[in-house]
């Protein structure tokens, strides 16, 4: 036979997959870098070495006899199931949906190295197995890119194999049984699927494909393996590291390596605290499911969590989204980390904290999201994620996951984080949604409970000075929240008879308007210019200031807050509430059920039922959390999976959407997962879990001393009560050429040095009401004047 290179280079424009995962899955391993998703009754994308690698795009099988051709995951109806409680390993069930076949396989990889096994059984529910043809078919996408990937056919000592390459990766594919035939071939012109169904069946002839979006398919004798095979996916950095690993997976058989896989797993879920409730062994035990999904998304190396092991609308989604969410992104990563402690693995949950330690940026900060080894991948600057790695260090701390001789290692780390949240806060460049920059009441509570937090970290370590001034921005930040977010007598609160509520997001600009006037852009909507008043913007985001512990749950603006929140976001479907991020969100499928693809609409996210939980739990309202938490876990997949977003209008069947059921975006999500457990954990333990206990105590069971009031070039101060401390804060030292009888009399005074990257004047409490302090600044260092004279008005 002579083989030639497939024609049709370098094939279609790739794809990714469906991000709607019914299975994720790795052995609790160091040796096992690999980790596979399912989706359709196939495997989908594997990540191989890292978790920010996705090296194929699906592996599925097309069926074929006389005159038929079958494609698993189209033709198909799929179940799928763990093989036990924790364990994720994975039986999945494909029946034909003519009732021809079925094709059942269990998944799992090899806990010594990165393969992934497949044991393979073809039944014929029609006719004999002998008038059936089985046809593996491969996408590489070497490293999470579909282009540039080259395929062939060959042997590794004696062994029949399929190749590809690609990024300075490889892959091999072997089967326990032979290949009748085998093929490489451009997706989209020459590959096994478009031969197959031509009726062509596999084009020998066609060895490599170089170069392209390629595909691999090989046809498995089921007479020889008696209707079934095991294969095996091997990568490595040669291929022949890779067909090696491939062979030695196949002599080690499934059998061992499940026992093995079992094994590691069970260890792990027996070390975790029993927040699951008895359950029929034919349900799924969600709280095993949720922990591990956590699990599977952790790098034991560095620690690092990433988002999902998907890309929100996959199949429509080219190299051009590399990133997908498999990166590691601060916020997501701290939540998690709390699903760790909540769950009682306190080792995993410390080893996050080490891992941000690692890669946290000199000035202080984290970036908006960034690959395993800390490069950024977006440059964003969202200040919860500068105060979230405060809050884990505190709650590891109260976990005594920390000993209080270790808690010194930390304080550069907590030291750092304090001064830039201090430097850049309390406004925001970004919200958690990444969109909006401004003050967040979300970003607020975070930023103020961090800021105790580090506080306390300062005061244990001698820093008594510092400690002091970080309770004191704290305090004056907390204080100016609804200056900053509360919207008063506005139509929405006329509308509702309150007479306000905290807003999503407030500008941060100075031009003298009330905030509650300026103008918020809305993203990813079709009219990239619509834009709404921030105080007509609501967003279950204001919850995180009864969260995190700076306001009563029955405080009334929260209680006001709760009432537009619902009025406008909340969606009542049959297995409970759910609600909307924000009004006119536009990161959903568009108005068809179409993908998003930089606009659509917003969808109704799980998480948010979770966090709405966790407010009637700290309301005394348990029995409404337990009914959100029954909500929170419906909108999972068959599976258990929570999913981003779900559905929120009549079924689209031709696009796999269900009301009430997960959509295009993302699943699983991670950080759904983590408030799914921290929520089990609070309902046991009868309050909120990750509330922290500082702000509660300061701001909620007492009132706090009277904080000065901040003087800043970006926060211009007009008038300050008399009586009130004022405080002039710079970012470099200063001296303060200042009067209080209009320049009759000069003091200058120099700033002093909080050691936290800010510069301080506080000036004296003794100066009589009505008086006008003008005063100038001159800057040490650049030797030279402000330019202009500020005043502001003791009243």
């Amino acid at each position: 036979m002579d083989t030639t290179d497939a024609p049709g280079a370098p094939g279609i424009e790739p794809r990714w997959t469906s991000s709607d995962k019914s299975a994720v899955g790795t052995a609790v391993s160091p040796e096992s870098q690999v980790w596979f998703t399912a989706s359709h009754g196939i495997l989908n994308e594997v990540y191989a070495p890292r978790l920010d690698m996705a090296s194929i795009r699906d592996f599925g099988f097309v069926v074929t006899a006389n005159d038929y051709f079958s494609e698993e995951k189209r033709d198909t109806d799929h179940t799928v199931e763990m093989i036990e409680d924790g364990v994720p390993a994975f039986r999945l069930v494909n029946t034909a949906k003519d009732g021809r076949y079925r094709i059942t396989k269990i998944i799992l990889t090899d806990p010594e190295r990165e393969v992934v096994l497949q044991d393979i059984r073809f039944e014929a529910l029609v006719g004999q197995l002998q008038d059936y043809r089985l046809h593996a078919l491969v996408a590489p996408h070497l490293v999470n890119a579909g282009a540039d990937n080259t395929a062939w056919y060959g042997d590794f000592k004696g062994r029949q194999m399929l190749f590809a390459q690609g990024a300075g990766r490889s892959l091999a594919v072997a089967s326990s049984t032979p290949w009748i035939a085998r093929s490489a071939g451009y997706v989209g012109l020459s590959d096994g699927w478009q031969t197959l169904h031509k009726g062509e069946g596999l084009r020998l002839e066609f060895q490599r494909a170089e170069y392209g979006n390629v595909a691999l398919s090989g046809t498995i004798d089921l007479i020889a393996g008696k209707g079934g095979a095991v294969l095996a996916l091997g990568f490595g950095t040669q291929p022949e590291e890779s067909a090696f690993r491939a062979l030695l997976s196949l002599q080690k058989g499934v059998g061992p390596a499940l026992k093995q896989y079992r094994a590691g797993w069970r260890k792990w879920q027996s070390g975790l605290l029993p927040l699951d409730e008895p359950h029929d062994p034919q349900t799924l035990n969600r709280y095993r499911v949720s922990t591990s999904v956590l699990a599977t998304h952790r790098d034991d190396a560095s620690g690092a969590i990433i988002a999902s092991l998907s890309i929100p609308w996959g199949f429509n989604k080219s190299d051009d989204d590399i990133g997908g969410y498999h990166l590691v992104w601060t916020r997501d990563l701290v939540e998690t980390a709390g699903g760790f402690l909540a769950a009682g693995s306190e080792k995993d949950a410390r080893s996050v904290l080490d891992y941000l330690v690692a890669i946290q940026e000199g000035d202080g900060h984290w970036v908006q999201n960034a690959w395993l080894d800390g490069r950024p991948y977006w440059y964003g600057i969202q200040m919860d994620e500068t105060a979230f790695p405060i809050l884990l260090y505190d709650m590891l701390l109260r976990a005594k996951a920390i000993a209080p001789e270790e808690a010194d290692q930390y304080l550069p780390m907590i030291e750092a984080a304090a001064s830039y949240i201090i430097r850049n806060g309390p406004a925001t460049q970004q919200d958690r949604w990444e969109e909006d920059g401004g003050y967040s009441p979300f970003t607020l509570a975070v930023e103020i409970a961090a800021l105790l937090a580090a506080a306390d970290a300062m005061q244990v370590a001698g820093m008594n000075e510092e400690a002091q001034y970080l309770r004191e921005v704290a305090d004056g930040w907390n204080e100016r929240i609804e200056d900053w977010t509360y919207a008063a007598d506005t139509d929405l609160s006329r509308e509702l008879g309150i007479d306000g509520y905290y807003m999503r997001i407030a500008l941060a600009a100075e031009d003298g308007l009330p905030r509650t006037h300026g103008l918020i852009p809305i993203k990813n909507r079709p009219d990239s210019s619509e834009a709404l008043e921030a105080g007509l913007l609501v967003s279950p985001d204001a919850l995180a200031l009864v969260r995190f512990g700076l306001r009563a749950a029955d405080d009334p603006r929260i209680l006001n807050t709760i009432a537009a929140i619902d009025f406008l976001l909340k969606r009542e479907l049959p297995a409970g509430p759910y609600w909307y991020r924000y009004n006119d969100d536009g990161y959903g499928e568009q108005e068809d059920g179409s993908p998003f693809h930089g606009i659509g609409i917003g969808r109704l996210w799980p998480l948010l039922t979770g966090e709405r939980a966790h407010y009637e739990l700290a309301a005394g309202n348990v029995a409404e959390a337990k009914r959100l938490l029954a909500a929170l876990e419906a909108s999972a997949s068959s599976g258990g999976l929570l999913p981003e977003q779900i559905w929120d209008e009549a079924d689209i069947p031709g696009r796999e959407l269900f009301l009430g059921k997960p959509s295009g975006s993302a699943m699983p999500l991670v950080w759904a997962h983590a408030e799914h457990i921290k929520l089990l954990r609070s309902l046991r333990d009868g309050a909120v879990f990750d509330t922290p206990p500082q702000t509660l105590e300061r701001y909620v069971k007492n009132r706090p001393p009277v904080a000065p009031i901040a003087w800043r070039l970006t926060s211009m101060v007009e008038r300050v009560d008399w009586g009130r401390p004022l405080r002039i804060e710079l970012m470099a030292p200063a001296i303060i050429h200042w009067s209080s009888d209009d320049w009759a009399t000069i003091t200058d005074t120099l700033t002093r040095n909080t050691g936290l990257g800010t510069h301080i004047f506080d000036l004296p409490l003794t100066i009589e009401a009505g008086t006008v302090i003008r005063f100038a600044i001159f800057w040490v260092q650049d030797e030279k004047w402000q330019g202009s004279d500020f005043a502001v008005m003791i009243g």
